[in-house]
C-alpha cells in the first residue's frame, strides 16, 4: 500500500454522495473469530454437510449438538470488536458510510457502534423458529440446548429454534438481497474489506458496482478474483489499512 493510493481513496469518499462497504471474514479474525476456509479455518475442523439446511430438516437435535461447538467458537468471552470494525463505525458516524454490508455473522460490527447493517449471512446472536418465524436471542436457545432440548423449541408454537444463520442450501434473505444488491447499484466508492470475494451471491457485489461506475477499493490479505476490476487494491491487514482510511478521510475533513 502507497500513502499516495491511500489518500486518493480518501479524497474519493470525501466528495462522494454515497460509500459502501462490504466486509467478510478477515475483517473479525484479528478479534479471534476463526474464519471458515483457511488452512486452519473451521472447514478444516468441521464437516461442512453438517451445517447444510437439509441435515437441520432432518434431523434438527443433531444439528444443534454441531452448533454448541461452533457456538463457543464465535462468542468467547475474549472476543471483541477490533480496530477495523471501529474504524468502519468512526466513518459512519462521520458520514461517509452509507450502508454496511457484511457476510460475518458474529455481531462485531454492532459492538463498535455501525447501524447501517446489512447482515447478508445472517446473525449468531439469533435464533429463529422455523414454523412461525418469532425470533429469540441465541443464549437462552443454547442454555436450553445444552441441557437436553435438542432441538430448543418454540414458545408460542413448539416448533424448532434454528440459528439465525443462512447455512448451506439456503438463499439469502430477501431484504438482506435486495438491499445489498440496491446499495451495490447505488454506490459511489464500493469498499471490500476482508473477503475473498469467492462465496455468491456477496462476491458479485462489487463487480456490480464496478460495472455501475463506482470506484472499487479491495482490502484483503490475499489476491482477491476481482483483483483486476479494483482502482485500488490492498494486499494488507484490514486492521492496519482501515483505521489508516478513517484517520485520512475525518482527519483532513
Amino acid at each position: 500500500m502507497t500513502s499516495e493510493d491511500l489518500a486518493a481513496v480518501a479524497r474519493t469518499i470525501r466528495t462522494a454522495d454515497e460509500v459502501v462497504a462490504l466486509t467478510g471474514a478477515g475483517v473479525s479474525t484479528a478479534s479471534g473469530v476463526p474464519d471458515f476456509r483457511s488452512d486452519d479455518g473451521l472447514w478444516r475442523r468441521y464437516d461442512p454437510s453438517d451445517f447444510h439446511i437439509d441435515r437441520f430438516r432432518t434431523d434438527p437435535g443433531a444439528y444443534w449438538t454441531q452448533h454448541l461447538d461452533l457456538h463457543d467458537e464465535f462468542f468467547a468471552d475474549d472476543i471483541d470488536p477490533n480496530a477495523a470494525h471501529e474504524a468502519l463505525a468512526d466513518l459512519e458516524a462521520a458520514g461517509h458510510l452509507e450502508t454496511l454490508l457484511t457476510q460475518n455473522v458474529d455481531g462485531l460490527h454492532s459492538g463498535a457502534g455501525s447501524e447501517s447493517i446489512v447482515r447478508l449471512h445472517g446473525t449468531a446472536a439469533k435464533a429463529v423458529c422455523r414454523s412461525c418465524r418469532r425470533r429469540y436471542d441465541i443464549e437462552p436457545a443454547v442454555a436450553r440446548a445444552r441441557d437436553g432440548a435438542l432441538p430448543p423449541s418454540c414458545e408460542d408454537c413448539g416448533g424448532a429454534l434454528k440459528p439465525d444463520t443462512v447455512l448451506f442450501g439456503e438463499r439469502l434473505p430477501n431484504h438482506a438481497r435486495l438491499e445489498s444488491q440496491a446499495a451495490a447499484q447505488s454506490a459511489d466508492v464500493f469498499l471490500a474489506i476482508g473477503s475473498s470475494l469467492t462465496v455468491e451471491p456477496a462476491a458479485s457485489l462489487p463487480r456490480t458496482a464496478a460495472d455501475r461506475g463506482a470506484t472499487l477499493a479491495i482490502v484483503n490479505l490475499e489476491e482477491t478474483p476481482l483483483a483486476d476490476r479494483a482502482d485500488y487494491a490492498f494486499r494488507e491487514d484490514a486492521t492496519d489499512v482501515v483505521p489508516r482510511l478513517r484517520d485520512a478521510i475525518v482527519g483532513d475533513a
